[in-house]
Formats: C-alpha cells, sequence, structure tokens
C-alpha cells in the first residue's frame, strides 16, 4: 500500500487521545533526535510481538510486516522476530536482546504498556527509534500505529444496543473487559461504556487477566452464579478469545444471548455465522502492519514521518507521537463477504468448514 493510502486512512481519523505528558519525555519524531544515523535498505527491524494465543499476532502481523520490510527495502532489510508469550518481564529481556544485536529500529507490541517503559527508554538511549505498535507503550517512543481503540468499544457497544433492541434494559448483561495491563483495554471499556451506561443495567464487569478465554469463561460462570441465569440479557466480551470462553459458559448455563468480539478470529467469524456470537470488530491489519513496517524503515533510515503519520497522539509519558490510526467496521453476518472475505483475509471454504456449511447457506456464503 503506497504512503497516500495511509495519509487517506489516517487522516480520516481525526482524533486526539488526551494523557498527562511528562515534562522530561516528550516525543522524539525526528530521526535526529532518535540518534538514527542515516542508511540504506540493508537495516535489520527488531519485532516484538506480546503473545501467540491470540491468532492475529502469527497468522497476520508477524507477516505482513515482514512482507512489507521487504518490499520497502528492496529485499535488503531483515525482521529479527521475538514473541513474549504474554510475559512482561520476557519482553523486558528481548529489548536487550535486540539492543545487544544492534537493531537499527524497533517495532513493539507491548505485553504491559507500563512495564516496558525502562526498556523503551534503554533502545532510545542505544540510539534505538521505537515504534510502538497496536498499543500504545509507555517511554520515549517514535511513532505508534493502532486502531481508534475508543470507537472500537462504541462499536462493540452500538452493536449490543442494536442486538439487544426493546430488551435493553429487560435485564442485565455482563461487561467482560480485557486485560488492565493493556492500555487498549481500558480505552475499549470507554467507549463502550459511552453508548452503553444509562441504556442498559450492568450486572457484573470484569477485567479478564491476560485477555484468556479460560479466565473469561471462569468470570461468565461467577456472573451466572451470581445474577442467575435468566436474568442475563447479553455480554459485552472485548475480544473474540474472550467471547469463545463466554459462550461456552453460556451455553453449558443453557443461556442464548448477543455476544460482542473484536479481532475477527476465524472462531469468531465462524460462531456470528453461527448465530452464537452477534458480531465482531474487525481491523484490517494489513494497513496497520504496513504503516508499522513504513514507520519502521524511515526512522531507520533516517527520514522524516510526516508523509506517512498525519495524526499525533499522546501517551502517559510522551506529547504528540507521530501516528497513523486505522478505522474499523463492524462485523456481523451481513457483511462477512464485504469484509474479510472480500479482503482476503480468510476464503468462504475457510469458514464454511463440513460443520457450518449449514449456516453459511442460510446467509449466502457458498
Amino acid at each position: 500500500m503506497r504512503r497516500a493510502a495511509f495519509a487517506v486512512a489516517a487522516g480520516a481519523m481525526a482524533v486526539s487521545l488526551a494523557a498527562c505528558g511528562s515534562a522530561k519525555e516528550s516525543s522524539g519524531g525526528s530521526a535526529k533526535e532518535s540518534g538514527s544515523a542515516k542508511k540504506g535498505d540493508d537495516i535489520k527491524v527488531g519485532l516484538l510481538l506480546p503473545e501467540n494465543q491470540t491468532a492475529r499476532y502469527e497468522k497476520f502481523d508477524r507477516p505482513l510486516i515482514e512482507k512489507k520490510v521487504a518490499e520497502l527495502t528492496n529485499n535488503k532489510g531483515k525482521v529479527v522476530y521475538a514473541n513474549a508469550k504474554q510475559d512482561a518481564s520476557l519482553q523486558n529481556q528481548q529489548v536487550e536482546t535486540m539492543i545487544t544485536n544492534k537493531v537499527d529500529v524497533l517495532i513493539v507490541d507491548a505485553v504491559d504498556a507500563a512495564a516496558i517503559r525502562s526498556s523503551v527508554q534503554k533502545a532510545k538511549d542505544a540510539g534505538i527509534p521505537v515504534v510502538a505498535y497496536d498499543r500504545l507503550a509507555q517511554g520515549p517512543i517514535d511513532a505508534y500505529t493502532s486502531f481508534d481503540n475508543v470507537t472500537v468499544g462504541k462499536t462493540q457497544g452500538e452493536a449490543l444496543l442494536k442486538a439487544l433492541g426493546s430488551k435493553a434494559k429487560s435485564g442485565k448483561i455482563v461487561m467482560m473487559n480485557g486485560s488492565s495491563t493493556d492500555p487498549n483495554a481500558a480505552q475499549f471499556k470507554q467507549g463502550a461504556h459511552e453508548v452503553l451506561d444509562g441504556k442498559v443495567n450492568i450486572g457484573k464487569e470484569y477485567d479478564t487477566k491476560e485477555w484468556k478465554p479460560e479466565n473469561a469463561n471462569s468470570n461468565m460462570e461467577g456472573a451466572i452464579s451470581a445474577l442467575g441465569k435468566k436474568n442475563i440479557v447479553g455480554v459485552y466480551s472485548a475480544n473474540d478469545g474472550m467471547a469463545g470462553g463466554i459462550i461456552t459458559a453460556l451455553k453449558a448455563a443453557g443461556i442464548s444471548v448477543p455476544v460482542t468480539g473484536q479481532d475477527a478470529e476465524l472462531a469468531g467469524v465462524q460462531r456470528i455465522v453461527a448465530g452464537q456470537q452477534f458480531m465482531s470488530v474487525y481491523k484490517p491489519y494489513a494497513p496497520e502492519a504496513a504503516a508499522a513496517a513504513e514507520m519502521a524503515v524511515d526512522l531507520a533510515q533516517g527520514k522524516a514521518l510526516d508523509s506517512v503519520a498525519k495524526d499525533k497522539v499522546d501517551s502517559p509519558t510522551t506529547k504528540g507521537v507521530p501516528s497513523v490510526l486505522v478505522p474499523v467496521t463492524s462485523l456481523t453476518k451481513d457483511n462477512i463477504k464485504d469484509t474479510v472475505i472480500k479482503d482476503g483475509v480468510y476464503t468462504v471454504a475457510d469458514i464454511c468448514t463440513a460443520q457450518y456449511k449449514a449456516a453459511c447457506a442460510k446467509i449466502g456464503l457458498k
């Protein structure tokens, strides 16, 4: 995707994420400030992803970033990869290793946005610019790309209200938020509350440790026990992985209510086809990954980010971070063809396996 495409996508998302900036840590968006000397195409990009339980990271993010770096560097750039497996301490060690190996730039999707701060500072001190990927890491990062996370939460909340219709206040909903260590989870929650507060009765709300489906399953079992299965009318789930754990608990209790999600994971899309999950948030990973790769290559080569990053975002430690924010779509059974299939994320054959063929036929997926 060309840079102009990113400018359009980013410009369409005119947002300002408020946070308190530190006087000591302001944005280091220029190549000069990052300490990166000008280089050619023979660069080394460190890529640190947070975990491998969510399908997106190994299936989409990693290969997309690797492919784009290769395209931008005439196949001369190298991506050095590590996955933290949901361990913040391990990720900090991985940053140290990347510094020792003298990568030219880092792309970091933080396990814990606050815990990574000192490591980001070490990279900066070593003259290695850092691109925060998908989650807004603390510390003197040079660039950031993600989705408008408050809008993601609003999209989920609006979809749940639509699914509930006149039943919105006839019982209670359960809110299953993401991990308390993930700043994105707080923004999803914020957006959802902005839409749902006053329009539904929230019976139980959880911050789900490490986003794990099994933890969401346990939380949902606790909510069913506390609220009573006849009193639950819907569930806000912050992502598809947790939705799977939630739906397992609901099925075991004989409950069928609308459940939201996020990430358009294959299992989530199949549950939508089957009518078990109402929606997911489709976040096109290709433009996000390409933006990260393009900013990383530019920083490594000592170039300005003006042509790529049209937005500015504040973190708790850094003001005015050059950013690319990518739009999202509410994915339901009505637009599967026009989203994940059209964009080549999945084929009809991927979705409509033997178990789901009949359900696919009902909604015109053949």
